[in-house]
């Protein structure tokens, strides 16, 4: 049976308010604080990646504009995709399994609460680090992969490589920290009677995730430290005397997981969402675990069709084309889960399942196109094109970013104890979902047409009306995270009050107070289905049918 944390004497940040004194922000050990600190941090990040990107989109919207240098434009590029990637969505999804995967396995806290302040606390280092190089006579500018010879001190002799290596590196050491904690926590913390395959999805998913960063993160920091050794000793393990494609070789066996980093957690967060607002169990549970290990399995057997153009053996790409289209079969079986499981719901059209049902839009665009890129003729003519930049943002932001909304309408009110203001969400969807197919849908026409992506300006005219056409929609999209910030602000005040659990959920977060206690649970309860909750709500009202008769 599994073991059960015992109740910590944690501070009284809750018994206050969520805006305690500072001292008590910086000093906790509670994953919910470290959660929401994680989140917080993140989006800020969030935020100023996306001013970066609507400087580049306001460079784009005319041929031959000079609103900032080439050079200037190189390292917004690099900046606006490290920053998305490392320091938004895969930090805000860590922040939001802090905060709930312990409630959701019956934890007190994480298992290793000094050592998970300590993984936040290097975030900040690891973003501040970055940023300097914008201080220390410009940041990276070689796109969010640092390519060598592009990184090299003979090409790059400024710091803003030195401090971008740095800063990953430090990054990996908290992302691996962090999977520590989430894999202990969740196999020797759980409440009693959840055995593995009771565990709620989202838990799945964070056990997938941690697993992935585990294994790819450390070629990461390999990467970066050797970088890191040719620009200060000369070495050659990157240099155009030594081996460049070995970088990308290290580099994209992390990378291409890390985009399930960012995805799984988010897939999680559907298989939660779809069912309580469809009123049904969840369709294929043990498919539904079993897929998302296919994807951990198979994700790491992909990375070389980033890699088509550099001159590997046609068996070679072969196999990774074939690996790359296999890839589709467990989320396409995770999607069909989801239709089914909706399908003759009593679906209830609430924001968080509208961002549910946008992200299966979106997403499923990102599948196909991924498909195509997968063949090795087709991704030779279109590499480096504006079809690949649609492509990653239909996976990333149709991927993740509509799942993360969709996440935070969902629990928000178990964070704040307030609803956030369903008006304001429905136009928060809206905007969102035309702004976001505005902007990157046509982009594959750009790319098919044969604009380049990591240009600083053009000189064709035809793709003057396509491009101005983006900036725009581009700000449609800036106006709904805008509507979103303003949500957050007016409904942790003034939102309804929510209750314990608000939506009628299935999982054990909701069978504690909003927000919870420090100690998340007064008695941790006992549970008999990966939906406890639920099963509970159900064996009560059968009880009470029974007493009546």
């Amino acid at each position: 049976m599994a073991t059960v944390a015992q109740p910590q004497v944690i501070d009284e940040a809750y018994e206050r308010s969520l805006w305690s004194p500072i001292t008590v922000w910086l000093t906790t050990t509670d994953h919910k604080l470290i959660g929401i600190m994680y989140m917080f941090t993140s989006f800020l990040a969030f935020l100023v990646a996306g001013i970066f990107a609507l400087i580049m989109r306001v460079q784009l919207a005319q041929p031959n504009l000079s609103v900032v240098d080439a050079e200037t434009y190189n390292q917004l590029v690099s900046a606006h995709g490290t920053t998305m990637i490392f320091f938004f969505v895969t930090l805000f999804l860590t922040g939001m399994a802090n905060y709930i995967v312990p409630i959701m396995v019956g934890a007190r806290d994480m298992a290793f609460p000094r050592v998970n302040a300590l993984g936040f606390w290097l975030v900040p280092v690891s973003i501040g680090l970055y940023y300097a190089g914008f201080f220390a006579g410009g940041a990276l500018n070689a796109g969010w992969t640092g390519y060598p010879p592009l990184t090299s001190r003979q090409f790059n002799p400024g710091l803003g490589v030195d401090f971008w290596t740095l800063s990953l590196i430090v990054w990996a050491i908290s992302g691996i920290m962090a999977s520590v904690n989430f894999l202990t926590t969740i196999l020797a913390l759980r409440a009693p009677g959840m055995t593995l395959l009771r565990l709620p999805l989202f838990v799945w998913a964070q056990i997938s995730t941690s697993l992935l960063l585990l294994i790819v993160g450390a070629p990461l920091a390999g990467a970066m430290i050797l970088t890191e050794i040719d620009r200060q000793f000369g070495t050659n393990f990157f240099t155009s005397a030594g081996r460049p494609v070995l970088y990308q070789h290290l580099f994209w066996f992390f990378g291409h997981p890390e985009v399930y980093i960012m995805i799984l957690p988010g897939f999680g967060m559907i298989s939660e969402i779809i069912p309580v607002f469809s009123r049904k169990r969840i369709f294929g549970y043990e498919s539904m675990v079993l897929a998302i290990f296919g994807i951990v399995f198979l994700s790491m057997g992909v990375w070389a069709h980033h890699m088509y153009t550099v001159g590997l053996n046609i068996y070679v790409e072969t196999m990774f084309m074939a690996l790359t289209a296999a890839i589709a079969v467990p989320t396409g079986i995770k999607f069909f889960n989801w239709m089914a499981t909706a399908w003759q719901g009593a679906i209830e059209f609430t924001t968080p399942m509208k961002f549910a049902f946008g992200f299966l839009a979106t997403f499923v665009i990102g599948g196909i196109t991924g498909v195509y890129l997968s063949a090795v003729p087709v991704d030779t003519q279109l590499h480096q094109s504006y079809y690949v930049v649609a492509h990653l943002h239909y996976v990333l932001f149709g991927g993740s970013v509509f799942t993360i909304f969709a996440g935070i309408y969902y629990w928000f009110p178990k964070w704040t104890g307030r609803l956030l203001n369903e008006r304001i969400g429905n136009w928060n969807f809206w905007t969102m979902l035309v702004g976001f197919n505005g902007t990157f849908l046509i982009m594959h026409t750009l790319g098919l047409d044969g604009m380049p992506r990591r240009i600083a300006t053009y000189a064709r005219e035809d793709w003057a009306g396509v491009n101005f056409f983006i900036t725009v929609m581009s700000f449609l999209l800036a106006f709904s995270v805008l509507l979103f910030v303003i949500n957050v602000l007016y409904s942790r005040k003034h939102g309804v009050i929510a209750g314990n659990d608000p939506w009628d959920g299935n999982t054990l977060e909701w069978a504690t107070t909003s927000p919870p206690e420090p100690y998340n649970f007064e008695r941790v309860p006992e549970v008999r289905s990966f939906m406890p909750l639920r099963d509970a709500k159900l064996a009560a009202a059968g009880s009470a049918t029974t007493a009546a008769h």
